[in-house]
């Protein structure tokens, strides 16, 4: 069997590994770099709970290779909480509006979510049920999902609307000293 060695970016870490070329990204990031949170479900694409994003963009791990993956950056959900331990909007979304039961699909879920919210902050129901319909949730009706990211996308929108407030209050204060 054939190897070598990689190293992954995983939320911010460098993960260097001896990996076989068929080896799984799902696989390195559960096994190799021991972050569990992101599932395997199906070993087909057809669920999503496997959902990281790769260099931004969400991906199903199960069908990516690890070696595909070398030189890049991944992004689990175990990287989406502060260091302090504050929920991003989208954990915090989901656990207000009550958008998991069992929790197996919320990981991939929640990845899936920032990827559209990331290209699109102010998404309408439709472009939300379109975001995540690569994702099967097998107990909730989507109805709690979908709020639990509306309520998101409305956190962030609100605090990068205070970010920019406050960004302008403080060049205007740097004009007001600076002669």
């Amino acid at each position: 069997m054939s190897s070598r060695s990689i190293t992954v970016t995983i939320n911010g870490e460098a993960v260097t590994r001896e990996v076989e070329d068929r080896t799984l990204l799902v696989h390195f990031v559960r096994e190799d770099a021991a972050l569990t949170g992101t599932h395997i479900g199906c070993d087909t694409t057809s669920c999503g709970a496997c959902t990281v994003l790769l260099e931004g963009v969400a991906v199903k791990s199960c069908t990516a290779f690890a070696v595909q993956a070398h030189g890049k950056s991944v992004e689990t959900i175990e990287g989406m909480a502060d260091a302090d331990g504050t929920l991003h909007p989208l954990q915090e979304g989901f656990w207000e509006k009550h958008g998991l039961q069992c929790g197996y699909c919320t990981p991939g879920m929640i990845m899936s979510a920032k990827h559209l919210l990331e290209k699109n902050p102010n998404p309408t129901e439709e472009e939300i049920r379109w975001g995540i319909s690569g994702n099967l949730c097998r107990c909730t009706g989507y109805n709690k999902i979908v709020e639990a990211i509306q309520y998101a996308a409305e956190k962030i929108n609100s605090q990068s609307a205070e970010n920019v407030g406050r960004n302008e209050d403080e060049a205007a204060a740097q004009q007001e000293v600076t002669p």
